[in-house]
């Protein structure tokens, strides 16, 4: 056979490292990654089962860890707390108490590492004693403006304890324009919001909830909707998605998110597409934990795998990426 007339080669331009470097169009960096840390009272670092690699932190330790985040260029953290049984409530009051877990956490982090950003979770199902991101009546319904009056105190709180950005993960409806000008009003108005525009009712989710304890459950007579299905999207809509990112620009949302990441990547597209809003992809735990199973037992590359996740991200149009993997992927991309 002769030489195929052809008017172009793609090949040509894959053809070396160097000519494929040339024309990457998407590239990966540390500073694009926003690292997840559990947070606990005691003294000890926990393992956490379902997260191989991941832990619980203690605040003796925590210091360290965010530390070593920062030297391989990790530029923003992200902090959940395990919450005692005992400081839950039905109302889950203790997200606004000024010396709780977290609040303690952010102001240690901000006298030993204050150049690095912190971002907080605003939620209440680590404080409920019932496991759902809202208030729930005695009728079993996850009552929404009343759940955001105590969201408004527990951002406040955070701000005042020196986050940097804070994340409604709660999906209430206007909680973003309420919390923005929660914050305004008590002088934080230097203080981002990261929403949680597009957060997904997933089955994605289910290691995150075994490191915080957070799953829906009934703590006494009442009834307790056994999901989350009343107030996060339902995996099957892409529209909504849009209205609810066009709701959140409108209320003042800083950064816009889209949770979970992998099993999302045409939200995030579509996000991209509609909005200049900078936008953050959520790489979770379920996801997270797929990986490390399956690297554990040989039958992937873990590092050729987390790091071809984490550009798909990219590619698709996020500018920032939730990842438990990201110290170990910092490495990689240093060490290359």
């Amino acid at each position: 056979m002769g030489l195929m007339e052809l008017t172009y080669r793609p090949r040509r331009l894959r053809r070396t490292p160097a000519l494929r470097a040339m024309v990457r169009e998407t590239s990966l960096s540390a500073a694009d990654f926003i690292y997840p840390l559990f947070v606990h009272e005691g003294a000890e670092v926990e393992p956490i089962g379902a997260m191989p690699g991941a832990n619980r932190w203690s605040l003796a330790e925590l210091t360290g860890e965010v530390k070593r985040a920062w030297d391989l260029g990790v530029r923003c953290v992200v902090l959940f707390p395990k919450v005692a049984e005992g400081l839950k409530s039905e109302d889950g009051a203790e997200c606004f108490n000024e010396n709780g877990l977290i609040p303690r956490a952010i102001r240690q982090l901000k006298s030993q590492l204050p150049e690095m950003a912190i971002m907080t979770d605003v939620a209440l199902d680590p404080y409920s004693c019932d496991g759902h991101d809202g208030i729930v009546s005695e009728r079993g319904v996850v009552l929404n403006d009343e759940t955001i009056d105590q969201l408004c105190k527990q951002a406040v709180v955070q701000a005042a304890a020196g986050a940097d950005l804070i994340g409604p993960s709660d999906m209430m409806d206007g909680r973003v324009g309420a919390l923005r000008e929660a914050l305004d009003d008590d002088g934080f108005e230097h203080v981002g919001i990261i929403s949680y525009t597009a957060k997904y009712s997933s089955a994605y989710y289910g290691p995150f909830r075994e490191a915080l304890d957070s799953a829906p459950r009934a703590a006494g007579s009442k009834p307790i909707p056994k999901n989350k299905d009343t107030y996060q999207m339902d995996p099957a809509n892409a529209r909504e998605a849009i209205t609810e990112a066009q709701l959140d620009e409108q209320e003042g949302a800083d950064i816009m998110m889209v949770k979970p990441g992998l099993a999302y990547l045409d939200i995030i597209h579509r996000l991209r597409e509609e909005s200049e809003l900078p936008i953050a992809a959520y790489n979770v735990s379920g996801e997270y934990s797929m990986v490390k199973a399956a690297a554990e037992r040989g039958w992937i590359d873990e590092r050729a795998v987390v790091l071809e996740t984490l550009l798909s991200f990219k590619r698709a149009g996020a500018d920032l990426i939730l990842t438990y993997h990201a110290c170990d992927a910092a490495t990689w991309l240093r060490d290359g």
